[in-house]
């Protein structure tokens, strides 16, 4: 009879945890199911606002010449073209079409168009695919190549925009979905986690604050959007760790945070501008550390503060670690170069750093990076005129350039397929005169070539790189 109770009590136990188990498997699935919705809202309500990027982009080669490397000896004793070359009537470069593909999203319902720079930045044309099949002509606003960050426009009116989200508060761990047209297939939906934040070690741009997640992300996804659970960008999702080519499971995602204040900025026709410290940082290893008597490797070590930057003003010194930065903890120098490079000149910040074993707070009025060669803004008359864009020359980039006591402004980008560009004109270079008439600003030389256009035929220029000045003549179209 105990016996028997005792199987009894056994069956009747087993059909108690037989029924909560149901009961919890019930529950379990309910909770995918609400998941799986949620998802389905998030890409039911994004999608129409992510569109497909197609860019052409026209490529410059150098024709072979018997003077190159590895070519036969030349039996001629030298180049039998370089009298066609020279006289024009036989290109030296040829040119050739490359196509891309890639994705963007729209943040304004008059059709600003977020997406990296790498997919339509060089690009000569772009068109843009809507989720309705609508297809436009875009018009690249600005690009910022040191974020890889492109801001275009397509000319329509009521479009479904995505909001942006502050990325600042994403937590690891939370729940992002990404959108896009990964080899070709419009409107993919993919979803994981958020699994690191501010990677600034991937190589791929010169400000690197990027988002890591599991989100399946292939080419043809770069530049769509990375969302929350709120339906808002967190990131714009620019590329991934492989070693085939394919999705292993880590993308990376450019915070939009970053993008808000390029846009900010190129969005609203204005040049890129960037805060300015002076200084050259090293991250802090334990060696180190235990050199400038730290108790541990905390912090980002000075080495070396630029002579009459706004860090030497402050009164930063070299061998002094930066542990604070506005209050919130530094520890690698790429943290300190984002952050700066993020405000804008004139903000003043606090860099709080251990000197002489003693924490000292010190308060810089940040000045503006030099910007050579990379940074590009609104294009300009002088590119369409020229083949190449100009700023202003400030003592920070004379400083830095090898301009002091000159006078002048400096090219900050060349179009690669103009024939500044075959002249040999590059970024960083100083323009000194125009038709030997002095410039000192870009006012100036604006009013010079609006000048020398008006007479048609060419523009003679003095141009200077760090050693040597020139003079070199190009052809202008006349206004």
């Amino acid at each position: 009879m105990v016996f028997s109770c005792g199987i009894l009590a056994v069956i009747l136990l087993t059909a108690a945890d037989s029924s909560s188990a149901t009961s919890q498997d019930a529950g379990s699935i309910d909770t995918l199911r609400q998941m799986g919705k949620a998802f389905a809202r998030i890409a039911e309500q994004a999608s129409p606002a992510v569109v497909a990027v197609k860019s052409e982009t026209v490529v410059t080669e150098d024709y072979p010449s018997y003077d190159y490397p590895g070519m036969p000896r030349n039996p001629f004793g030298r180049d039998p073209f370089e009298d066609f070359y020279r006289s024009g009537r036989l290109p030296r470069r040829q040119y050739r079409q490359m196509l891309a593909q890639g994705s963007g999203f729209l943040i304004s319902a008059d059709g600003f168009i977020l997406t990296n720079n790498h997919v339509a930045g060089e690009a000569g044309e772009v068109k843009v695919q809507l989720a309705d099949n609508r297809e436009f002509t875009a018009r690249v606003v600005g690009t910022d190549p040191d974020t890889d960050i492109a801001v275009i426009k397509i000319d329509s009116g009521g479009l479904p925009y995505l909001e942006l989200a502050d990325s600042d508060r994403l937590e690891v761990g939370e729940w992002v979905v990404a959108i896009g047209n990964p080899f070709g297939l419009s409107h993919t939906v993919t979803a994981g986690i958020v699994s690191a934040k501010g990677r600034n070690n991937v190589g791929l741009t010169t400000y690197q604050d990027f988002i890591q997640t599991d989100a399946a992300i292939n080419p043809g996804n770069s530049g769509g959007p990375l969302i929350n659970l709120d339906g808002k960008v967190i990131g714009i999702n620019t590329c991934i760790l492989s070693s085939n080519g394919g999705n292993m499971g880590i993308g990376f995602a450019i915070p939009v945070n970053m993008a808000k204040s390029i846009y900010d900025q190129i969005g609203k026709g204005k040049s890129i501008i960037r805060g300015f410290l002076g200084v050259s940082l090293q991250d802090m290893t334990a060696e180190l550390a235990k050199s400038f008597d730290m108790k541990d490797a905390k912090g980002v070590l000075i080495v070396d503060v630029t002579d009459g930057s706004p860090a030497d003003k402050a009164g930063l010194k070299q061998g002094d670690v930066a542990v604070e930065f506005n209050g919130q903890p530094v520890d690698e120098s790429k943290t300190i170069q984002n952050k700066v490079a993020m405000l804008q000149p004139g903000t003043k910040a606090e860099i709080a750093v251990i000197r002489g074993g003693e924490k000292k707070k010190l308060v810089v009025e940040l000045g503006e990076r030099p910007r050579s060669g990379g940074v590009s803004g609104v294009q300009s008359d002088t590119m369409e005129r020229l083949g190449f864009a100009v700023q202003n020359l400030t003592d920070d980039m004379a400083q830095r350039l090898g301009f002091k006591g000159l006078q002048g402004v400096v090219v900050s980008q060349v179009d690669p397929s103009s024939v500044a560009a075959r002249k040999g004109i590059s970024p960083g270079m100083l323009i000194q005169q125009v038709n030997r008439r002095p410039v000192a600003d870009v006012k100036q030389f604006d009013d010079a070539t609006a000048d020398a256009a008006s007479k048609a035929g060419a523009v003679l220029l003095l141009v200077r790189d760090d050693r040597y000045s020139s003079f070199i003549t190009l052809p202008l179209q006349k206004k």
